[in-house]
């Protein structure tokens, strides 16, 4: 039986991880794959700790696996913890918080399950999905860096900053990944825009923004962050 694993990174996110959590256990995935959803605490200064162990209580049937940082390393060390820990076919990040509708796995996964993909990204700018409406500098950041990363990469993504990204566990497992923060992403992408013959796919997703008040914690001081990693892992393709 094949499986899906999930990662959620969790910093402070009592709020919502509950949530998440019972939108991932509803969700069915094709072909009867299997979930394994593995839960990495940045130690959390929250009550999230708690209503995870409380979560994982009261439903003993969900396959969920608990790590906890013992300080504060940042979202990209938690993606380290979890895909390490992965042991399903797949692999896909989810944040903890409620912008990304994992009723959509099936069409992240699909190009890949069918053979047709190595990785499927999940982006906001395409399709006909629902996209709130919220800031505007954050929207033209986010397609610069998209521009520059494809500029180095070679590649023609539309969306290079977003949270969903599907892998063959196997394929991320083997690629050396050092940024703890936010330059996670255009670390990852830059790095795999190196494998040769690798087969990068794009669906169009739906997007459910926070503001500031309602917990998002991207500022602009990571995007300067994500453009020094541009230049440092595609551009100069330093490992």
């Amino acid at each position: 039986m094949e499986k899906l694993s999930i990662i959620i990174p969790a910093y402070n996110e009592a709020k919502t991880i509950q949530t998440i959590l019972n939108k991932i256990k509803e969700v069915e995935l094709i072909y009867a794959i299997e979930k394994e959803i593995i839960i990495i605490n940045d130690c959390s200064t929250d009550t999230t700790e708690e209503i995870i162990n409380d979560y994982k209580n009261l439903h003993p049937n969900l396959n969920i696996l608990y790590y906890k940082h013992d300080i504060n390393k940042g979202k990209g060390a938690a993606l380290h913890t979890g895909i390490q820990k992965a042991t399903g076919d797949y692999l896909i990040i989810q944040d903890a918080d409620l912008e990304y509708d994992p009723k959509e796995y099936n069409i992240l996964i699909k190009p890949i399950i069918d053979g047709f993909a190595d990785i499927v990204y999940g982006s906001r700018f395409i399709g006909g999905k629902p996209h709130r409406i919220l800031f505007f500098w954050h929207t033209i950041g986010n397609k610069f860096l998209t521009f520059i990363s494809n500029m180095f990469t070679n590649l023609n993504l539309t969306d290079m900053e977003t949270c969903y990204k599907v892998f063959r566990t196997d394929l991320i497992q083997n690629i050396k990944l050092t940024e703890k923060r936010f330059g996670f992403e255009p670390e990852v992408t830059a790095k795999i825009a190196r494998i040769p013959k690798i087969r990068i796919y794009e669906v169009g997703i739906s997007y459910y923004g926070r503001t500031y008040e309602e917990g998002k914690k991207i500022s602009w001081k990571d995007g300067f962050r994500a453009l020094y990693c541009i230049l440092k892992y595609a551009m100069l393709k330093i490992n």
